[in-house]
């Protein structure tokens, strides 16, 4: 497959599609992404939605992966399923040209008043970025991809070894081609990787692949670093499910969560 020269994950090339880059790679084939870049498109064009107001900002994103994201030319599009006084519904659903939906998001955006409620919020809970380290990365086959686009290191654990991990993330390049990053686009393009950085089980024994993710933000994201303090359980019939609790250097912000599907390699 060909995939175009782009310093960014996506170019927008029309109303409500994209070119993919290499950059959109995921560890398991060149020709499929990894779930956060395309996460975080579909969270931009629930934002970008034209009936959206102003004063609503988006609280959760709920994603259905039906299928594996191809690194390829892709539509999006949106429709606004609830407009309430407080809240509301918008979902976006992601395919490729000629294709099937391969990904379907729900984003639930509410009403905001800045200043008219006191805040509650706990104190930074995580080492920052600043203490945190290169622990290294399985390897990858191919040259470019998401290892290579995202910056990635640890507090605690790594991606070499199983259990607990508290991971720093930052984007290398944009979202999309000569736009600004998106605060809540630097969460959610780190947020799938919850499962890969606290895996419990061998990846050379055993598959651990997330079916969905639901993230939600309480706190607009600040600065261009996100943590996940992430941990997974898995039951012996075969379902897991990897959580992680979302930082930025202020403090908490959130929180994700995936849904697994575990069993023996072959």
């Amino acid at each position: 497959m060909s995939v175009p020269p782009i310093e960014a994950f996506y170019e927008r090339v029309g109303d409500g599609r994209f070119l993919s880059s290499a950059y959109t790679a995921g560890p398991w084939s060149p020709d499929a992404q990894h779930a956060g870049p395309p996460a975080a498109l579909l969270a931009l064009a629930v934002d970008e939605h034209p009936q959206r107001r102003p004063d609503f900002r988006i609280a959760r994103m709920s994603y259905e992966i039906l299928r594996p994201v191809p690194v390829a030319p892709l539509t999006v599009r949106t429709r606004v399923l609830r407009a309430g006084r407080s809240t509301e519904l918008v979902e976006a659903a992601l395919a490729p040209e000629g294709g099937g939906e391969v990904m379907r998001a729900t984003g639930l955006l509410v009403k905001t008043s800045p200043g008219s409620v006191p805040e509650v919020r706990p104190a930074p809970e995580v080492p920052g970025p600043d203490d945190a380290f290169d622990r290294g990365f399985f390897p990858i086959p191919w040259e470019q991809g998401y290892h290579t686009a995202v910056e990635l290191r640890f507090a605690a654990g790594s991606v070499l070894e199983t259990g607990p991990a508290t991971g720093w993330f930052r984007m290398r390049v944009p979202l999309v081609l000569g736009e600004e990053i998106a605060p809540l686009s630097r969460v959610l393009v780190a947020a799938d990787s919850g499962n890969g950085i606290s895996s419990v089980v061998d990846f050379d024994r055993y598959l651990f692949v997330n079916t969905d993710l639901t993230v939600n933000v309480d706190r607009h994201p600040q600065g261009e670093w996100v943590c996940l303090d992430a941990r997974t359980t898995v039951d012996a019939a075969g379902i897991g499910l990897a959580q992680a609790a979302l930082h930025d250097e202020k403090g908490p912000l959130g929180r994700s969560s995936q849904t697994l599907y575990v069993a023996p390699r072959g």
